[in-house]
């Protein structure tokens, strides 16, 4: 049987609302949500981790994950660009997150260009829907693609929230 995996799960206040930060006991981020959306975050790690298959527990800064988000916050937009994350998820999805890391901050890509960027650039949608599944949003920047035609489009944390950390990081 599997190792039961440990999750510690922090909270941190930020301009937008409160961020949820989980990581396991080696200090890598495996899931972080706005906290109006636990729920989702909740059901994510069931899906990729398995229902009685990880625990979670209140943790206080895991593996510094919290310092750095704040930092972020703060106007330190590269320390996420540094952050260990793990990620399970099929291999097309996993391929759409390392992707999302290779998009650079105060830039925006579209979802046919990041369908190109991981060989499929038939895969438009499909890319689409592994990014609005990317459990790691923020440090796997999903909030960094937009619409062909430059406009802002789905945000798993809303779109005023996706416009705020565009304009944090100067990509808007």
């Amino acid at each position: 049987m599997p190792e039961l995996l440990d999750f510690r799960i922090d909270r941190l206040a930020t301009p937008v609302g409160e961020l949820l930060i989980a990581a396991d006991r080696d200090g890598r981020l495996r899931a972080i949500d706005w906290s109006d959306y636990e729920s989702r975050m909740r059901r994510l790690l069931d899906r990729y981790y398995c229902v009685g298959r990880y625990t979670i527990s209140a943790g206080r800064d895991p593996g510094g994950l919290t310092k750095a988000m704040s930092a972020y916050f703060k106007g330190d937009i590269a320390v996420i660009d540094t952050l260990p994350a793990e990620t399970t998820g099929t291999p097309f999805q996993r391929g759409v997150w390392q992707a999302l890391r290779g998009i650079k901050s105060g830039t925006t890509i579209s979802y046919a260009e990041l369908a190109r960027r991981i060989g499929s650039p038939r895969a438009v949608r499909a890319a689409g829907l592994a990014n609005g599944q990317n459990p790691i949003g923020i440090v796997l920047p999903c909030h960094r693609v937009i619409g062909s035609n430059g406009t802002l489009t789905g945000y798993g944390g809303g779109l005023p929230r996706k416009k705020w950390l565009l304009e944090h990081e100067g990509a808007l």
